[in-house]
This record gives C-alpha cells, sequence and structure tokens, in this order.
C-alpha cells in the first residue's frame, strides 16, 4: 500500500525558499540539490517560483538573475541541463533574468565542457 516516496518538500515550499532565497533557504536548496531524489520537487519548485514571479506586480530581475547564478554556480551538473530548460520555457521577462544569470554562472558549460 506504499504509494512511494512522500513528495517532501512540496513545490510550493521550494518556490517559497527559492524566492526567499536567504542562507538559511539556500542551506535547504543546497541540500535538496545533492540528493537525486528530490530533483523532481526542486524542478517544480523552481518553475513554481519562476511562474508567481512572472504574474507579480513588480518584477525583481535582479533577484531572479542572482538565483539563476546561484543555481548554475551551486547544482551538480545532473541538473544543469534541466536548469537551462525551465529557463528556456517562457519569454516572460521573468525567465528571462533567470537564463541570463544561469547562463553568467556557467555551469552548463562546465557540466559539459566542449571538446
Amino acid at each position: 500500500m506504499n504509494a512511494g516516496p512522500a513528495s517532501f518538500p512540496d513545490r510550493d515550499t521550494v518556490a517559497d525558499k527559492l524566492s526567499a532565497f536567504g542562507e538559511a533557504d539556500q542551506a535547504f536548496i543546497r541540500l535538496l540539490a545533492e540528493n537525486p531524489e528530490q530533483d523532481e520537487q526542486l524542478m517544480e519548485g523552481l518553475h513554481r517560483c519562476l511562474d508567481i514571479a512572472s504574474e507579480a506586480r513588480f518584477l525583481n530581475t535582479l533577484k531572479l538573475e542572482k538565483l539563476g547564478h546561484w543555481l548554475g554556480s551551486e547544482a551538480p551538473a545532473r541538473l544543469q541541463m534541466r536548469l537551462m530548460e525551465a529557463a528556456r520555457s517562457s519569454q516572460h521577462p521573468a525567465y528571462q533574468a533567470f537564463r541570463t544569470g544561469l547562463t553568467k554562472s556557467g555551469g552548463l558549460e562546465r557540466a559539459f565542457p566542449k571538446g
């Protein structure tokens, strides 16, 4: 009767941590990214965070760019392609700001070096 591993943290919790982005939140996300079993929750939370930012009255592009840069620098190689796919999933300025930071971090290039 076991339905598989519980999906803790849920996407809203992850989105809140990514949005707040304090030191404790960064430690939480770093720990989450270390566990491959939590990849889906991390990615769902990221999509939720970007969706919320894209619907907000005020768009803090600097914060989203910083988030992209930090995730690109901190996330393991196995997540780099998925992060870029998330960043490219919309043309909204929130996603573009996240993508700018992600690109500046060089995480994708480190994960998949050319030649």
